[in-house]
C-alpha cells in the first residue's frame, strides 16, 4: 500500500510520534476520470500519489496536482489542503458586496487518480504542536512563503538548524529599540563647546545632542507657562528639533583655534539630523546609516521624544553584518579598478545573504544603498565639484524601486538647475554611462539613460516634458512616465528631484481624469492567468519546450503597475518603491493592510524565484523559471502567488472599468 513519505514537505518535519498518529489517520482514496471530490469530503489534505487533479472554482481552473506518473523532472508528488477556502473578493479589493458567499474549491480527477487521505483533525492537532507544519499548511500566503524561506537552505529541517538559519534575518526584523542605546545628553545651542565636552567626558560618549535655538525659544516659552524646569526635559526631545555635536566637531574647531569657552555649540553643531523610531527595523537603521554614511541615530518612540542613541558599532555588534565594510571599500575607492572590486563584493553579498536564507526585501534594499554608493563615487571621480553642486542623479525602474538584485540594465537621468551649464556634461554622462557598463551594470536597450539629452535636462524643460507625457496617449510617455515616478536620489542637489516630484502631483491634477485609466492598461497586457496556469500541467509526451513561466511578465510587472498605477491616482508620489507604495495607499485607507502584505509577499517571492534562477544559472536576465524543477511546495507557492496576481488583476479591470482579458 502507498505511504507518505515523511522526507518531503509537509512531512519531514515531523516527530516520530507525529508520523505515528498521521499514519493511523491516512487512508488510500481513489478516483475515476472525471470523477470530483464530493463536499463531504473536502475536509482532509491530499498527496497525489498517481494521476492528476485539477482544481477549479465556479467552473474555472484554477490549478493542477499531479502524482509519481508525471514525474519525469518533479523532485516529489504535489498535496494540497482540500480545506483551504479562496480568498474573499471584499477582503481583497473592497468592492464587491460583503454578503457575497465564498464558495469553496472543486477538485476533479483528470485521469485514474490515487490519493493518500489525511484527516484534517489530525493535522489540525499536530499544527497546533508543530509551527513549521502551521507554516507551511497556513491559509495565509505571508506565512506559507516564510516557511518555504526558512526551509531552503536546509533540507532536513532540524529545528536546531532551521533556527540558527534564520538568525540573521531574525535579528535584522528585530525593533532597534532591542540594541542597546547610548543614553540621551543633550546641551542648549548657546552652551560652549568646552561645556559639551565636559559633559562628553564624563558620560564616556562621543556625542552630544544639541537642541536647536529656535527649540530653545519654544521651551522657554513653555516653561515660563507651567513653571518647570527645562532640565527635566533633556531626556524627552524631538528629534526633529535637535542637532549633534561629535568629538570629530570639537576637534575641527581646535583646528580652527576657535576658544571652546566661548564658542558656541551652534556653530559647530549638523541640525540636518537623521533618526530613526523605536519601532523601525534593525535592518531600516542599518540601511539608513549606510545611505547617508553616519554613525549614530536618535531613537524616537510614539510620542515623539529620544530615548536613546543608536550607536553604529553596538548595532554592527549586535547583528554581525558586513555590508558595512562594502560600504567602506566604495568610499576608499581611488578609480575604476578599486570600484570594481567593491562592486564584485556586492554580487558575493547577495548570494551570501541569499543563502543564509535573509529576507529578498531587505537584500534588495541593501543592494540599492550599496549600488547608489558605487553610482554617487563613480559620479564624483568624473565630475567636478561645481557639477555636482548644482545637478541630480537619479536612478529609475528597478533601481529606483529598490527591487533590482541582478544587475540587469542602467535607468539613470540627470536633473540640471535651470541657468547652469558645463561645457563637458555630455562627455561626463557619456563616460558615466559606459563605467558604469565596464562595472557590470548594462546599457538600457531602451535608452532611459543621461548619454540621451531627453533624460539630461535643465529643471524647467524637463517638468515641461513631465507635462507632455501626462497629456499624450503616445505608448512610449506611459513607460517614460512610469520611469520618473521611480526615480529615487543618488547624489548632488536632492531638491531638484524633489520640485520634479511636485510638479508629478501638479501635472497629474491637471492632466484628463482618464488618464490613469488608460496608464492601468499595461499591468493587463500580457494576457489571462489562466494561460500561465495551463503550464504547470506535464504533458504525456515529454517536457514542452515552452514550459517556462515568465516571472517578470506573469507576476513582477503587473504587480509592480498596478500598485504604480493606483499609487498616482491617490497621489502617492513622495515614495518610488513597491513596498513604500503599499504603506502609504494602507494610510489613506484605500487598500488593506492584509491585501498589501499579500501584495508584497507575491512580488518578493517572484523576486527571491528570479534570483535562485540566477545564481543557479548564467541566465543574468533570470525571468524564466521551469515549474517542473521546483519543489511540491515552492509549486504550490508559485501558483498561489500567481493566483495573488490575478485577483489583483481582476481588482484593477474592475476598479477602472477595462476590458483586457
Amino acid at each position: 500500500m502507498p505511504h507518505l513519505d515523511f522526507s518531503q514537505p509537509p512531512f519531514d518535519v515531523l516527530s516520530l510520534a507525529e508520523r505515528q498518529s498521521i499514519k493511523k489517520n491516512t487512508q488510500i482514496r481513489y478516483l475515476a476520470k472525471n470523477e470530483s471530490l464530493p463536499a463531504e469530503e473536502l475536509q482532509f489534505l491530499y498527496v497525489v500519489i498517481k494521476g492528476q487533479i485539477e482544481q477549479s472554482l465556479n467552473g474555472e481552473f484554477v490549478a493542477s496536482y499531479v502524482g509519481s506518473n508525471h514525474a519525469d523532472g518533479l523532485n516529489n508528488n504535489d498535496w494540497f489542503d482540500s480545506r483551504r477556502l479562496p480568498e474573499s473578493l471584499t477582503k481583497d479589493n473592497q468592492l464587491e458586496p460583503e454578503s457575497t458567499p465564498i464558495q469553496p474549491y472543486q477538485f476533479r480527477a483528470n485521469e485514474e487518480t490515487l490519493l493518500l487521505q489525511v484527516a484534517g483533525t489530525a493535522i489540525d492537532k499536530i499544527s497546533a504542536q508543530n509551527h513549521l507544519v502551521r507554516q507551511m499548511l497556513s491559509d495565509k500566503l505571508p506565512e506559507r512563503l516564510k516557511a518555504l524561506r526558512q526551509r531552503r537552505h536546509n533540507k532536513t529541517l532540524d529545528p536546531a538548524s532551521y533556527t540558527n538559519q534564520q538568525e540573521v534575518q531574525q535579528i535584522m526584523l528585530q525593533p532597534v529599540i532591542d540594541v542597546h542605546l547610548l543614553p540621551v545628553h543633550i546641551v542648549d545651542a548657546n552652551d560652549s563647546l568646552y561645556e559639551a565636552a565636559s559633559i562628553m567626558t564624563k558620560a564616556g560618549l562621543k556625542h552630544v545632542l544639541v537642541r536647536s535655538l529656535h527649540s530653545l525659544e519654544g521651551l522657554n516659552e513653555v516653561n515660563s507657562l507651567n513653571g518647570s524646569d527645562s532640565s527635566q526635559t533633556a531626556q524627552h526631545e524631538t528629534g526633529l528639533l535637535l542637532g549633534i555635536l561629535t568629538d570629530t566637531d570639537i576637534c575641527r574647531a581646535v583646528s580652527d583655534r576657535q576658544d571652546l569657552a566661548i564658542t558656541p555649540c551652534q556653530r559647530y553643531a549638523n541640525f540636518n539630523l537623521r533618526t530613526i523610531k523605536a519601532t523601525d527595523e534593525i535592518g531600516d537603521a542599518l540601511l539608513t546609516m549606510t545611505r547617508y554614511r553616519i554613525h549614530r541615530l536618535p531613537v524616537i518612540d510614539k510620542s515623539g521624544d529620544v530615548v536613546g542613541v543608536l550607536g553604529q558599532s553596538d548595532m554592527l555588534a549586535h547583528i554581525g553584518h558586513h555590508s558595512q565594510l562594502i560600504s567602506i571599500q566604495i568610499e576608499q575607492a581611488q578609480d575604476l579598478s578599486s570600484l570594481d572590486t567593491a562592486v564584485e563584493l556586492i554580487g558575493r553579498y547577495i548570494r551570501a545573504q541569499h543563502h543564509n536564507g535573509v529576507k529578498i526585501g531587505n537584500i534588495s534594499r541593501m543592494v540599492q544603498t550599496l549600488n547608489a554608493q558605487v553610482f554617487t563615487k563613480l559620479w564624483q571621480l568624473i565630475v567636478p565639484d561645481e557639477v555636482m553642486a548644482n545637478t541630480c542623479l537619479i536612478v529609475m525602474g528597478s533601481e529606483g524601486r529598490g527591487e533590482q538584485i541582478m544587475r540587469t540594465d542602467q535607468d539613470n537621468a540627470l536633473i540640471i538647475r535651470d541657468g547652469y551649464t558645463h561645457p563637458d556634461l555630455a562627455q561626463f554622462t557619456d563616460t558615466f554611462n559606459s563605467h558604469l557598463a565596464t562595472l557590470g551594470y548594462p546599457l538600457c536597450d531602451g535608452n532611459i539613460m543621461m548619454t540621451n539629452p531627453m533624460w539630461r535636462q535643465p529643471l524647467k524643460p524637463f517638468t515641461a516634458q513631465i507635462g507632455l507625457w501626462f497629456r499624450n496617449s503616445d505608448p512610449m510617455h506611459g513607460i517614460y512616465l512610469s520611469a520618473i515616478l521611480d526615480g529615487e536620489y543618488v547624489c548632488g542637489d536632492e531638491s531638484l528631484l524633489t520640485q520634479i516630484r511636485q510638479h508629478l502631483k501638479l501635472a497629474h491634477q491637471q492632466a484628463d481624469p482618464m488618464f490613469v485609466r488608460q496608464f492601468a492598461r499595461a499591468a493587463l497586457q500580457f494576457g489571462d492567468v489562466n494561460q500561465w496556469w495551463q503550464k504547470f500541467v506535464p504533458l504525456l509526451g515529454g517536457k514542452s519546450a515552452s514550459s517556462d513561466i515568465d516571472l517578470k511578465k506573469a507576476g513582477i510587472f503587473p504587480l509592480v503597475h498596478g500598485i504604480r498605477t493606483l499609487a498616482l491616482e491617490n497621489n502617492v508620489l513622495y515614495v518610488p518603491s513597491t513596498k513604500a507604495r503599499l504603506k502609504g495607499l494602507v494610510q489613506i485607507d484605500a487598500m488593506t493592510q492584509e491585501r498589501a502584505d499579500t501584495l508584497l509577499e507575491a512580488l518578493e517571492f517572484f523576486m527571491a524565484q528570479r534570483l535562485s534562477v540566477a545564481l543557479s544559472t548564467d541566465d543574468k536576465h533570470a525571468r524564466q523559471v521551469d515549474p517542473t524543477t521546483l519543489t511540491a511546495l515552492e509549486r504550490d507557492l508559485l501558483k498561489e502567488c500567481l493566483a495573488v496576481v490575478k485577483s489583483f488583476k481582476n481588482q484593477l479591470r474592475q476598479h477602472y472599468q477595462l476590458e483586457i482579458a
